[in-house]
């Protein structure tokens, strides 16, 4: 049996080493697109903020563990995906056959048009982070474009090289993919009062050169200087090698609850997969880690024969912004209907925050600023779809009590 994995990101490695316990004797090829060892794209802030060094963002650190493991990691991009042959073309021509694919090609990240000039960067790769560490040091003037997840993240980095940092979201709070209203706008405060320069609803226009700076144009009218211009504007998944192949594709890779795409024997994983989500069933993207390790463990157990399912594709999200912690799981917005309903508690002072989203009696989503501890009870109920009974009450008048809630609810020891 020949295993193939396209992309060996956290969910291309999670897979290759699940199909090496189940399956002792199989070929298995991990494929990557970069000159690197297999690493995470979500440690690179903390190489840029100094706080490791580049084998921290290696995904296994002991440099002989794939060969141990008899997995073999092979260089390149692919190109095109032949079904009916059942061989991936890369794009140097050579072809790789398989029996069973895992397609785990990661997303890739957005520059808006116009973003091409010389002190334009990404910060997707660590061939990004090496450029972006080489153009900044105390004191340059950096714009970034982005304030969603990975865009917090990477300021939080910048903001420890200790540059002067203004940031553009075109969205009308800070995190809005995260984040809701109130929320949102609590961390737009924050990372204000640490000396960040953010502008909402706003978007750049406009970008040139401007003797030995760059000029952004925004939306607003405003204009703004930087020696360095960050793009975190988000992601897409990497499909682009699919077209033709006959695999649907909606967003992403269209996968059942096994993972498996519409063509028998081909699985998807991580960001490049549309899975049905926990609470209602419907396809969505959910690029995050945790889900990209659970979709992978799922895939490989399928492809080395173990059935196995996957419960729902869930949003956990954990986010330190310049020191301010916040959580968002599931359906953090509500999911609106007769059935649904939800308590908002704001502490403007002291930056704290917390939302409960109900669908009857069942918590299915929750935002949280501040008031961060023991929130493993807040996921526990939304993930066991614990039904709360008249503990819905008393949260909807003290949402604070949902440790209380748990214990009461779900473990029933209250």
């Amino acid at each position: 049996m020949k295993h193939l994995i396209i992309g060996n990101g956290p969910a291309g490695v999670v897979a290759a080493e699940t199909l090496r316990k189940l399956d002792a004797s199989s070929e298995i090829v991990l494929l990557g697109d970069e000159a690197e060892p297999p690493y995470s794209r979500m440690a690179i802030p903390y190489l840029l903020a100094g706080n490791i060094g580049e084998k921290g963002t290696h995904l296994r650190k002991d440099g002989g563990h794939f060969q141990r493991l008899n997995i073999k990691l092979v260089e390149g991009r692919a190109e095109k995906l032949d079904c009916q042959t059942r061989s991936v073309t890369l794009s140097s021509g050579e072809k790789l056959p398989f029996d069973r694919l895992l397609i785990a090609s990661g997303s890739h990240a957005l520059r808006p048009p116009g973003m091409d000039l010389p002190g334009v960067h990404a910060c997707w790769t660590l061939a990004d982070a090496r450029q972006i560490m080489a153009a900044t040091k105390p004191g340059s003037r950096v714009l970034q474009i982005g304030a969603g997840f990975i865009g917090c993240i990477i300021m939080e980095a910048l903001a420890e090289r200790g540059v002067k940092l203004t940031v553009v979201e075109m969205g009308d709070r800070m995190v809005p993919r995260m984040m809701t209203a109130g929320a949102g706008q609590m961390i737009r405060r924050w990372v204000e009062a640490k000396g960040v320069k953010v502008h909402v609803n706003a978007r750049v226009e406009n970008l040139t050169q401007k003797d030995s700076a760059l000029l952004a144009k925004l939306s607003t009218g405003e204009e703004l200087e930087a020696d360095l211009v960050i793009c975190a504007a988000g992601v897409a998944p990497n499909v682009s090698f699919l077209s033709g192949s006959g695999i649907s594709i909606g967003k992403g890779i269209l996968v059942d609850s096994s993972m498996q795409s519409s063509v028998p024997g081909i699985y998807a994983a991580g960001d490049v997969a549309e899975a049905g989500d926990f609470h209602n069933g419907m396809p969505v993207l959910n690029a995050i880690q945790p889900n990209a390790a659970d979709q992978a463990r799922v895939a490989a157990s399928n492809m080395a024969g173990f059935e196995m399912t996957l419960a729902g594709s869930l949003a956990i999200n954990v986010l330190d912004t310049l020191g301010l912690i916040s959580i968002s799981f599931g359906h953090w917005e509500g999911m609106g209907g007769k059935n649904g309903d939800g308590v908002e508690l704001m502490d403007e002072k002291h930056f704290r925050y917390l939302s409960l989203q109900f669908s009857a009696d069942v918590l299915i989503g929750a935002t949280a600023i501040g008031l961060t501890d023991h929130v493993g009870a807040l996921r526990g109920l939304i993930q066991g779809r614990v039904r709360l009974g008249v503990w819905k009450q008393r949260l909807l008048d003290d949402p604070t009590q949902f440790m209380a809630a748990y214990l009461g609810a779900a473990q029933k020891l209250a």
